[in-house]
């Protein structure tokens, strides 16, 4: 069997949720095989691979020093909580281990910085786990957002991820513990809005971020609930956000440009996965004693033949193969967008810090 047939060979370093998800989207990727997985407890690790099903060739691993010391293993999936990135991650890449690694990426950039040094220094592919950027409506949306006879120029921009939950997570989960992931919903929500307004801006950044008084904390400081403005001075453009652990369920993306707007009410996990939709609107005026309208909202739909996060492992395990098997060099472009996201997820933090004041990039 030629390099090429050789699947990029994972190990999962935590048992946490998600990577309930992300191994199954490992065994779809046509591209990639889940090798191993590695908890604090062996334990726990087979009970993992009994719950998810995963078949008997998986090695379980009884701590994640066995797992990276693996010489079997390309890439590894890192889901812990966001305090103990830094560590893993280092050392993962300091293995020579190609790294997808769940959002938000650190808990402030120069955190991340140290990641994406190490990853640079040992030619290892780093990608973060934001999965909507895999999906094909994704790049359609892109499509028509940059038609200028379409849409025009783009003048605001919107964005919300939120969602309530049982009184047991605000007790137990890690995303409202402070030594855990210390920046709560700004972390974990927030992180796709402000992905979707840099996407939108293709990853400027804005010059001055401030967050609104409208913060929510629990007892022990950890952001429940959120909203910031972005400002592009010379381009004269604003984004706003709200992000949540307080609210009903939304994933909304909205972009408004000089001749037309696009709206997307699910953008981080579709409402199906072999198919999506947006709605684009374009040329619109009100009719005649202003009782209605010229047009209605056009519902553009895109299939998908994969789930978007085995795309992602899927458009991940490409790059590894070229460095594995061609020698390429790692696609900086990943890393570029998760230090930009970074950058504006600090700066929400610093303004919200401050008493909401205005905070320059």
């Amino acid at each position: 069997m030629g390099d090429d047939n050789i699947p990029i060979k994972f190990g999962i370093i935590g048992c946490a949720e998600i990577a309930r998800k992300v191994s199954r989207a490992i065994n779809l990727s046509p591209n990639s095989t889940l090798h191993a997985i590695a908890s604090r407890s062996i334990e726990k690790a087979r009970q993992f691979a009994l719950k998810n099903g995963l078949s008997e060739t998986v090695k379980i691993y009884g701590s994640y020093d066995q797992l990276l010391d693996d010489p079997r293993i390309d890439a590894v999936y890192l889901p812990l909580p966001t305090s103990l990135h830094v560590q893993w991650a280092v050392l993962a890449a300091q293995k020579r281990k190609h790294l997808l690694m769940e959002k938000p990426t650190a808990l402030d950039v120069e955190e991340l910085d140290q990641i994406l040094d190490a990853c640079e220094s040992n030619c290892v592919q780093f990608m973060d786990g934001t999965m909507w950027y895999h999906h094909p409506r994704t790049a359609k949306m892109k499509e028509l957002a940059s038609d200028s006879l379409l849409f025009g120029q783009l003048k605001w921009i919107h964005s919300s991820s939120t969602f309530t939950s049982a009184p047991e997570f605000f007790e137990n989960n890690i995303r409202v513990k402070p030594d855990m992931d210390a920046l709560g919903a700004l972390g974990d929500t927030g992180w796709y809005c402000i992905g979707a307004i840099l996407w939108a801006m293709n990853y400027q950044l804005p010059t001055t971020v401030v967050a609104l008084p409208a913060t929510a904390r629990n007892s022990a400081g950890v952001i429940l609930s959120c909203s910031a403005s972005l400002h592009w001075d010379t381009e004269q453009i604003a984004a706003t956000f709200h992000c949540s652990f307080l609210s009903h369920e939304s994933m909304d993306l909205a972009l408004y440009g000089s001749n037309g707007s696009l709206h997307v009410e699910d953008f981080i996990i579709p409402y199906e996965e072999n198919s999506a939709f947006f709605d684009f609107t374009s040329g619109a005026k009100f009719v005649d004693l202003h009782i209605g309208w010229n047009v209605k909202p056009q519902r553009v739909q895109v299939a998908s033949q994969l789930p978007q996060e085995a795309l992602m492992v899927q458009e991940f395990s490409r790059l590894v193969k070229g460095i594995r098997d061609s020698k390429s060099s790692p696609d900086s472009k990943w890393a570029k967008i998760s230090r930009s996201t970074q950058l504006v997820m600090d700066a929400v933090k610093k303004s919200i810090d401050l008493g909401f004041e205005p905070v320059c990039l």
